[in-house]
């Protein structure tokens, strides 16, 4: 499997047969299609985060549910994405909604990777318009239920759950898309965002690491302190004991391939996030 993020010297040398995959999407509601009509790397594709890389949200579990297997197939066949293309996915935003496909394709088994720096790093003549592609052949395959959390495992105190918000809305202020502020109970504020340096590119691993380990992400090596208190009495975690959420599970994907860059595991990701807890009003929340 190929690293989680990749600069654009590794495509340029990449033996492979690579596919660039634009994942635009804004959440005051700008149209992401436009923004890559607009001006988009050479070569790349329009990938809909609505259309392929999410469920209907009328069904319940949140604004952006995982789609069935074959609805994410069917978006990747018709985009040229066949079972054994290596996709590097970007946006103009450091990565943190192209990290929604990228975890997708790893977790079903595909080479994929975020392009570090996105869209900025790239400084080449960008192309214009739509580009047509031949379909591929691309397998459904279930998610796996290992990389996944629902929402008992995000208040289960065995586990580290991080919020991948920003740290206004994770403290139930400036909350914008949800009719409840706030956080799950016990969860850690970890913004994605700040996985970036100014210019939009991640942060050395071992950055990475004291961001994770303050947050309580078990560490990389064997030998760390045992913590001063006992744990909570809870119930075993099913997997992975770190779980990452966001507003409705996209930008949490991007905290889930930090971790991975930077050795401290896999976690698993809580797709419902904050839009489907807080839709319960029985669930408690802390600010």
């Amino acid at each position: 499997m190929i690293p989680p993020v990749v600069d654009i010297t590794w495509v340029g040398e990449a033996t492979a047969e690579v596919v660039l995959a634009d994942v635009r999407w804004y959440l005051d509601g700008r149209p992401g299609r436009k923004a890559y009509e607009d001006g988009h790397l050479p070569g790349a594709v329009f990938v809909d985060l609505d259309q392929w890389l999410s469920g209907d949200p009328r069904a319940g579990g949140g604004r952006h549910p995982l789609p069935d297997p074959e609805t994410f197939a069917q978006g990747m066949s018709e985009l040229g994405i066949g079972d054994d293309a290596t996709v590097i996915g970007y946006d103009d935003q450091g990565g943190v909604i192209a990290a929604r496909l990228v975890w997708m394709l790893r977790v079903t088994g595909h080479e994929a990777s975020l392009l570090d720096g996105g869209l900025q790093g790239y400084g080449g003549p960008l192309e214009t318009g739509h580009r047509a592609v031949p379909h591929a052949h691309f397998t459904p395959r279930p998610w796996p239920a290992e990389r996944l959390a629902d929402i008992d495992d995000a208040v289960n105190p065995a586990n580290v759950v991080l919020d991948a918000r920003s740290a206004e809305r994770y403290h139930g202020k400036g909350e914008i898309v949800d009719a409840r502020a706030g956080h799950i109970p016990g969860a850690v504020s970890v913004p994605c965002r700040e996985n970036l340096d100014e210019n939009g590119r991640f942060l050395p691993v071992a950055a990475l690491r004291r961001r994770f380990a303050a947050a309580g992400a078990p560490a990389p090596v064997a030998g760390a302190p045992a913590p001063v208190a006992p744990a909570p009495v809870a119930a075993a975690p099913r997997g992975d004991p770190v779980v990452s959420y966001c507003g409705s599970g996209v930008t949490a994907c991007h905290n889930l391939l930090a971790l991975e860059l930077c050795g401290l595991g896999q976690g698993r990701l809580y797709p419902g996030s904050w839009s489907e807890y807080s839709a319960s009003p029985d669930r408690p929340i802390a600010t």
